[in-house]
């Protein structure tokens, strides 16, 4: 699946000047929510359009948010600022039962920088999604079980690292919010449910249930 998301028109002096109002403001920001463009273009990879010490606020800012949510990645567009960065952490206790079918582990803080990411092996896994720009709906996303990314980390070295399970799930999210894509572009369209009809019905483990109701994805297990 391709998508046709074009380049920010942001400066490298329009997004410095973006990110010193956000830090200069005293509040947590806003999250943007969908409908705003920034989170429809490529975000601009990053190349030195901050200074060090904002690099460092805003990532500091960026988790504070995350955390206030609460969710388990943010991207920069999703504060308005068209910059290829991301935080993402997972450190929610969750069911046993949940965590062990959905290949869910603890994700310790980590911020990347200009990511990519590479599907290892042919196995794509299936389940619900939410996301902190889109308030209010969930949907089944079908990715890749296992990715390879490769990022740049805050000081600049480039990092290679492999996920699995929700990690790679978190991963694969984070990274299409900096590439114009949000997961609904990606879901299975009769599977989105708001968050009430969720709650109450297809918050099993997996998606076998909401699969077979609502009409979506053929049964894995039929020939």
């Amino acid at each position: 699946m391709s998508f046709d998301a074009r380049p920010t028109d942001f400066s490298a002096a329009r997004i410095q000047e973006a990110v010193q109002e956000i830090l200069g403001a005293g509040i947590l920001p806003h999250i943007v929510q969908a409908g705003h463009p920034v989170l429809r273009h490529v975000a601009a990879p990053y190349e030195g359009q901050l200074s060090d010490a904002e690099l460092g606020h805003l990532i500091d800012l960026m988790r504070s948010v995350m955390h206030k949510a609460p969710g388990v990645g943010l991207a920069a567009p999703q504060l308005g600022i068209p910059l290829q960065i991301a935080v993402l952490e997972d450190q929610f206790a969750v069911d046993p039962e949940v965590a062990a079918v959905r290949g869910r582990e603890p994700l310790p803080f980590f911020a990347m920088l200009n990511p990519r990411y590479q599907p290892l092996g042919t196995t794509s896994l299936a389940f619900y999604e939410g996301c902190l720009s889109i308030g209010g709906l969930q949907a089944a996303v079908l990715r890749p079980e296992s990715v390879r990314l490769d990022f740049a980390a805050p000081d600049g070295t480039r990092m290679q690292r492999t996920f699995t399970g929700w990690q790679a799930r978190i991963v694969q999210h984070e990274t299409d919010h900096l590439h114009g894509i949000l997961f609904l572009d990606r879901a299975e369209l009769r599977s989105i449910s708001n968050n009430a009809e969720y709650a109450a019905r297809w918050a099993q483990p997996d998606i076998s249930r909401a699969r077979l109701e609502l009409g979506f994805l053929p049964d894995p297990t039929d020939d």
